[in-house]
C-alpha cells in the first residue's frame, strides 16, 4: 500500500516557534510568504496553538496531493496540567487524533470524543517526530525534559525517526544575525546543538539550527537552505521508515 503523504509531527516547549518553522517550510516550497499556521508575536507563557491542525505542503508540483503533512500542536509547558498533555501526544504519533481537536491540558482526548480515530491508518499515523527548541532558551525546564522523554520513548518503540531543530539562531547569535552562513562556524550555537543534544539524548546530527521566516516579506535563500536541509533528511527518514513498516507488515 502507498503512502500518500508523510506526516511529521512537531512539538516542543511554548514559544520555541514550532508555528513558525512550518510556516517556513510551507514558504520555501510555495515560493513566497505564507502562514497557513497562526503564531503570536508575544512572547507569552501559555501556547498560542489551541488545535490540533495539519498543513500540508507540496514538495512535488505534479502531484494533487501533499507530500508533506505537518501536525501542529498546542506546546509543552513546566509543570502538570499545563500545555499539551503527554497523553495527547501519544495518541497523535498512533493516529488517533482527528484534526481541529482542541486540546484540555486537564483532560486527555477520550474515547467517545468525536475527534477520536479509533482505527487510523497508515496515513494517520506519525512517520517523523520533530523536537524544535530556540537557541534563545537559556535552559528547558525539568518538568518540560521530562515529558520530552517520555514522548520520545514512545515514539523510539515505535521506530519513528526523530530529529530537533534549534530555532532563532539570528537572535542568539550576533554572528549569525550578520550572515547565515557563519551559523556552522558560530562556537555559541554549536554550545547550544550540544547541551541539546545531552539534554534530549538526539544525536548531534540530527539537530539542524535554522532562522524561521518572521519579519521578511521576501524570501531568502540562506534561510531557505537552512530549511531544505531538515526538510530533506525528514524525507529520506521518513520514507525509509515507511518502507520498512510496510516490509515488516508483509513478512507477516
Amino acid at each position: 500500500m502507498e503512502i500518500p503523504h508523510l506526516r511529521v509531527l512537531v512539538y516542543g516547549p511554548v514559544g520555541s516557534g514550532k508555528s513558525s518553522f512550518i510556516n517556513s517550510v510551507s514558504s520555501v516550497f510555495r515560493k513566497r510568504i505564507c502562514s497557513p499556521s497562526l503564531v503570536n508575536a508575544n512572547n507569552d507563557e501559555n501556547s498560542f496553538t489551541k488545535k490540533h491542525k495539519s498543513t500540508g505542503i507540496h514538495i512535488d508540483d505534479r502531484k494533487n496531493s501533499p507530500s508533506l503533512l505537518f501536525s501542529d500542536i498546542m506546546g509543552l509547558e513546566d509543570g502538570t496540567k499545563r500545555g499539551v498533555s503527554v497523553e495527547d501526544v501519544k495518541l497523535i504519533l498512533e493516529g488517533h487524533m482527528k484534526d481541529d481537536y482542541k486540546f484540555n491540558p486537564v483532560s486527555p482526548l477520550s474515547t467517545d470524543d468525536p475527534h477520536y480515530n479509533p482505527a487510523p491508518s497508515k496515513e494517520d499515523k506519525v512517520h517523523v517526530l520533530v523536537w524544535v527548541c530556540s537557541a534563545n532558551a537559556t535552559e528547558i525546564n525539568v518538568s518540560v525534559v521530562k515529558k520530552m522523554k517520555n514522548i520520545r520513548e514512545t515514539a523510539s518503540e515505535m521506530g519513528i525517526p526523530q530529529f530537533a531543530v534549534l530555532t532563532k539562531i539570528d537572535e542568539a547569535c550576533a554572528e549569525t544575525e550578520k550572515d547565515l552562513k557563519n551559523v556552522y562556524r558560530s562556537k555559541y550555537v554549536k554550545q547550544k546543538m550540544t547541551n541539546f543534544s545531552t539534554t534530549l539524548g538526539i544525536p548531534l546530527n540530527c539537530i539542524f539550527p535554522v532562522k524561521n521566516y518572521s519579519d521578511e516579506i521576501e524570501l531568502d535563500n540562506d534561510v531557505d537552505c537552512l530549511i531544505l536541509s531538515i526538510v530533506k533528511k525528514i524525507i529520506h527518514f521518513g520514507n525509509d521508515f515507511v518502507n520498512e513498516t510496510v516490509q515488516e507488515q508483509n513478512t507477516e
